[in-house]
């Protein structure tokens, strides 16, 4: 957890805080895209700690993330561990499957 020197410094340079970015997520879940001035609205969620024009700027990176995590997703391979549920002795290992996210 980030102190709160490290805090203060992080949204000095433009940062969001840990904080910041959990009330901008809740901030989402209450004004869907359809709410009228939506931006705002996030913004005033936030106690008005970010810019309507910030709220909406952190938005578009947020989009575009995703979208580059989900264009690389199919290239890579994830390891589920999975257990033996007949044989739970201490000698069992366990057995990794790898699923490939499409």
């Amino acid at each position: 957890m980030a102190s709160s020197k490290q805090q203060q410094q992080q949204q000095a340079a433009g940062g969001w805080t840990q904080r910041q970015n959990k009330q901008f997520e809740c901030a989402l879940a209450v004004y869907d895209k359809e709410t009228p001035e939506r931006w705002q609205n996030v913004s005033r969620y936030m106690g008005g700690a970010k810019s309507p024009d910030e709220v909406r700027r952190h938005f578009d990176h947020l989009l575009h993330d995703v979208a580059r995590i989900e264009s690389s997703a199919g290239t890579r391979l994830i390891p589920f561990l999975r257990y033996n549920h007949l044989d739970l002795d201490a000698t069992t290992r366990p057995i990794y499957r790898y699923l490939k996210f499409q």
